[in-house]
């Protein structure tokens, strides 16, 4: 996730969450030559960005592997929908109530 800018991304948050996880946490996050790099490596490994200024500010306040608080949990999901759809993953759905 990005801070777009004009020029180059003032700061980048780099969030992890796998299926075993209760929630996405905080593995990275750096700004101007640091979050450069972050996005650098995230490109060569093909892992998508996802920009928004406002989440990547408060994002940033947290500590590395904190935990996402619970009132970004629609932000973050909507970071986590964009992957899968950009990775051709189908988000799970759930089944209609009968």
């Amino acid at each position: 996730m990005t801070n777009p800018s004009e020029t180059t991304p003032t700061s980048a948050v780099v969030l992890k969450y796998s299926g075993d996880a209760t929630v996405p946490r905080v593995v990275a996050k750096g700004e101007g030559l640091l979050a450069q790099k972050i996005i650098e490596i995230a490109r060569a490994h093909n892992i998508p960005l996802y920009e928004d200024a406002q989440l990547v500010k408060i994002l940033s306040k947290l500590d590395l592997n904190d935990d996402i608080p619970v009132n970004l949990y629609m932000a973050v999901a909507e970071v986590l929908a964009f992957v899968y759809v950009l990775s051709g993953k189908h988000l799970p759905t759930k089944p209609a109530n009968k």
